[in-house]
């Protein structure tokens, strides 16, 4: 107690001490807007269907994404100038109205969007009178938004933010949903023949330095830090069926994981 904080051996203690995992029957999916959202009835349909058949035997937290609107929305911010955390305020917004899409669509289950001021200390009451809820996945730093390394595009975006809520509650198991079968070397979008990654830990994705990754690159570095969020998994919402298969525990996408704990 009488010392100091910044101590590097005062800090070392926490880490002699078990976390307590609050909701550790509980998995978290983050489902990508631009990915699923933003293509309409025909690809989002599916998912919630899939949802649907998932919350009869687990529990679920659904993050969403902004998609082409948080995409409009830092191209005109980017132009007036606008600082870091109001770019994450605004950015927030957006992926707000997609919970409510899919809360909306998810209702008939009892599912509903949480706003972002409840979810971290209503969580567990929720969870308790629904098999679910939605939660718009941007990271509630907003105007204290970490500075960004390059430009002012906010680092902690709609991916960190499932990585972050799963290591505070202890989840079961964090599932990305994106378009693409999982992780390469290259975007398989311009490049077909590109390398898939089946499973990768955090130091080695990190020193390959890919030109460009299907989520936020932040997540490397929090996914690192990290002590109850040991891993997620990356697969592609095109194949719903992917996504139960993934709450279930198989291997069906990319795996990233975080090697200290190997």
């Amino acid at each position: 107690m009488r010392e100091s904080l910044l101590d590097k051996k005062v800090m070392k203690q926490g880490d002699e001490t078990p976390t307590f995992k609050m909701l550790p029957d509980v998995h978290i999916i983050k489902i990508g807007a631009s990915s699923i959202i933003d293509k309409g009835r025909a690809v989002t349909y599916p998912v919630v269907d899939k949802i649907r058949e998932i919350l009869k035997n687990e529990r679920l937290v659904i993050s969403t994404g902004g998609g082409a609107r948080s995409k409009h929305l830092f191209s005109v911010g980017l132009d007036l100038g606008m600082p870091t955390g109001v770019l994450a305020q605004l950015a927030g917004e957006d992926a707000l109205g997609n919970a409510h899409i899919l809360g909306t669509l998810l209702s008939p289950e009892g599912v509903i969007a949480i706003p972002p001021e409840s979810i971290g200390h209503l969580l567990p009451l929720f969870l308790r009178a629904a098999p679910g809820v939605v939660y718009a996945g941007m990271p509630p730093y907003s105007l204290w938004e970490h500075p960004s390394g390059k430009g002012n595009i906010p680092s902690h975006r709609t991916d960190a933010g499932p990585i972050i809520l799963a290591e505070t509650f202890g989840f079961k198991s964090v599932i990305l949903v994106k378009d693409v079968n999982g992780l390469y070397e290259e975007d398989p979008k311009q490049n077909p023949n590109a390398k898939f990654i089946d499973k990768i830990n955090v130091t080695d994705l990190k020193n390959m330095n890919l030109r460009t990754l299907p989520f936020n690159r932040v997540v490397i570095d929090i996914l690192r830090n990290n002590r109850q969020c040991n891993s997620f998994q990356l697969v592609n919402g095109n194949t719903p069926e992917l996504i139960e298969r993934a709450v279930n525990g198989e291997h069906v996408g990319t795996i990233i994981y975080n090697d200290r704990f190997e």
